[in-house]
């Protein structure tokens, strides 16, 4: 990886890479665009094979971010943050010394949690700096607000693909019963759909079972099920060129972040088949619309109505794609530089 051509290419205006010893740390924080706000990014920590894998990570996921608050109407940026670490390793000195390098960005830079941090973490980190969200888990975290949106874009995915706002009786496969997942799950189950789900740990697929009567699937077998919606709520780029032959269903809809595994190549291959694609950094904005309400004071009336127009855009996205004939990857992103370069413009306007 070149690292100067991949950070310029993608578009980041900063990235970091913190460095420290007495606690020994490793991070990389990816500042992708700031044009609407400051840039906005939870932290995950992960055993990465290498820190060329922890910045590809770091890259990706903070493009997305500005990608998904432009899509969400939010007025911030895009930014994200990896510890390379092993999750048994965690201590309060490691998560005070990263509070101190988020602090040093003066507000840049805001964070919260994600991959194996908890809120307990999130306020270990708060006790550096100010610049991180999420510390009072408003409206019991963000899991169910994101699952709250995740649903409410595969609804509008199969009002557009199958003509029906009735989800009785439709079968939808669940990849991965995280919080998130556990929650789409809820929601799918009160409104009458048939669950198929998977995942790694089976007390959580046993669990679905027997509140929800969900069918269990190996995680293999999840891509070829003859279901109307499959769900990604795990880790990303599982839709490749390996899965995809395999999709049954017409309809992608999950919380995953990353879900294609090339983007120029897979977005592509969905649309081909006919598989409409909800894209994830549109569907599965909920949590950053929960924790963005919290920065600036939170109304829960407010948050859930910002999420319910993840309803709305993903309808717009989806008839831009069908009229232009481009895959609703594609639409996603036009709508969001439609919004970055206004506000770009207006900016520059203001310093004339």
């Amino acid at each position: 990886m070149n690292l100067f051509e991949t950070v310029t290419e993608m578009g980041h205006e900063q990235v970091l890479f913190c460095n420290g010893k007495d606690p020994e740390i490793k991070a990389i924080i990816a500042i992708h665009d700031t044009s609407l706000g400051p840039a906005m990014g939870a932290t995950r920590l992960l055993p990465y094979l290498n820190e060329e894998a922890a910045l590809k990570d770091a890259l990706r996921l903070s493009r997305g971010m500005t990608y998904k608050a432009a899509c969400a109407g939010i007025p911030v940026g895009g930014g994200k943050a990896v510890i390379i670490a092993d999750p048994e390793n965690k201590t309060e000195d490691l998560f005070r010394a990263y509070g101190r390098f988020v602090e040093r960005l003066n507000g840049r830079f805001i964070t919260g949690q994600d991959v194996n941090l908890t809120p307990n973490d999130v306020r270990t980190i708060s006790k550096e700096t100010k610049y991180v969200v999420g510390v009072e888990e408003r409206s019991g975290g963000p899991a169910p607000v994101t699952a709250w949106g995740v649903f409410l874009g595969l609804k509008a995915a199969v009002e557009f693909r199958l003509q029906t706002k009735d989800l009785k009786g439709l079968k939808v496969a669940v990849q991965g019963l995280g919080n998130v997942g556990s929650n789409l799950c809820r929601y799918l189950h009160e409104h009458g759909a048939q669950l198929f789900v998977t995942d790694i740990s089976k007390e959580k697929t046993e669990e679905l079972k027997r509140l929800y009567g969900a069918t269990l699937v190996e995680p293999d077998a999840i891509y070829s099920l003859d279901v109307d919606v499959l769900s990604p709520c795990a880790l990303g780029g599982i839709l490749n060129s390996e899965t995809i032959p395999q999709i049954k269903a017409s309809v992608i809809a999950g919380a995953a972040n990353n879900q294609l595994g090339v983007e120029q190549i897979h977005g592509p291959m969905l649309s081909a088949k006919g598989i409409l694609y909800a894209p994830d950094y549109v569907i599965n904005a909920g949590g950053l619309i929960n924790v963005y309400n919290e920065m600036i004071g939170y109304d829960e009336d407010r948050a859930f109505q910002q999420v319910h127009n993840i309803y709305d855009t993903l309808l717009e996205i989806f008839e831009r794609a069908k009229k232009q004939d481009i895959t609703t990857n594609d639409a996603s992103k036009q709508l969001a530089d439609d919004r970055i370069n206004r506000a770009r413009h207006i900016k520059s306007m203001a310093v004339v």
